[in-house]
């Protein structure tokens, strides 16, 4: 899958206008059986409070933070941020849910409800200035890689993140080097990513068919690669993961539309093994490869264009 196919926001649903406030004192009535999950959201509503105190404790929640929060849902995180955070701030798409979500913490002076979708805002909007945060989450699947590379790329971004997500989604944002990935690339350039724990099935309702994980990203104070252009970085490394099976010497000759010549030079120029897999570079490698491709395109040299 290319760029565009893991976090391109486009063809997303529902994109409400931006409603921040704070918790109404609007009631929408007691005794009221909660919504039902939406499957067109992508709902599974986490129902375990040790699973939601584990992931306050992943994220070193303490009394001077802000958090945001994406994707309250029925607020079982949220209580427990709450109870920690010095300021709260909680993103939530669903149009039944966030006037609840108001009510409920309408005497919590900490707590701020945001009724939009988490791709379309910005970060600054909800901050003072120079307000550090930390950001947890717990994703709908369809929507988080989008969700995660759109907060790593703000300005600016959390020295924090802790979000669930499919346990192999996880795997393989936390890969090193001999199991690396696109998505590996993507999330490591921006900071370090460990899996906490794993979330089985029965902590949601309703329950997913798959497990999932509770992944840490500690957020570099800026990008691991000095580049003037990271989209482009990234075009050129899922030009590299085209044929990810292959020898790396063929994956970035297809991905690049390019001559055997032109991608030997290249690798030689790098001193790296054109027999090795694109899963075995590191981030460093990968930076150290497209910097000598721009320059090589830059000098004329006859260095190939993206083939996209």
């Amino acid at each position: 899958m290319g760029v565009h196919g893991l976090f391109s926001p486009s063809a997303m649903s529902q994109k409400p206008s931006a409603d921040i406030s704070r918790p109404s004192a609007s009631r929408t009535g007691r005794g009221v059986r909660p919504p039902a999950a939406k499957r067109s959201l992508g709902q599974n509503f986490l129902v375990d409070s040790c699973v939601a105190r584990r992931i306050v404790s992943a994220a070193d929640v303490t009394p001077d933070d802000t958090v945001i929060e994406i994707g309250p849902g029925r607020g079982a995180l949220t209580s427990h941020l709450a109870m920690v955070a010095r300021r709260l701030i909680a993103i939530e798409l669903d149009d039944e849910l966030a006037p609840r979500l108001r009510e409920k913490y309408a005497t919590a002076d900490n707590v701020e409800i945001v009724h939009a979708d988490a791709r379309e805002v910005q970060a600054e909007a909800l901050l003072g200035p120079g307000e550090s945060y930390k950001l947890v989450a717990n994703l709908p699947y369809y929507a988080a890689n989008p969700i995660v590379r759109k907060f790593l790329a703000a300005n600016p971004a959390p020295s924090v993140m802790v979000f669930m997500v499919q346990r192999e989604v996880g795997r393989s944002m936390a890969a090193q080097p001999g199991d690396m990935s696109l998505l590996s690339v993507m999330i490591q350039v921006y900071g370090t990513a460990k899996i906490a724990f794993s979330v089985p099935p029965k902590a949601f309702r309703p329950a997913p068919k798959i497990t999932s994980a509770v992944v840490r990203i500690d957020v570099y104070p800026k990008p691991a690669l000095d580049l003037d252009r990271h989209e482009r970085f990234i075009e050129f490394a899922a030009a590299g993961f085209r044929a990810p099976r292959k020898q790396l010497r063929n994956s970035l000759k297809t991905g690049l539309g390019a001559t055997a010549d032109e991608v030997d030079s290249l690798l030689a120029s790098a001193g790296i093994d054109p027999k090795r897999r694109p899963a075995t570079l590191s981030i460093e490698e990968w930076g150290g490869l497209y910097e000598l491709w721009d320059s090589f395109a830059e000098s004329g040299r006859g260095a190939p264009s993206i083939d996209a």
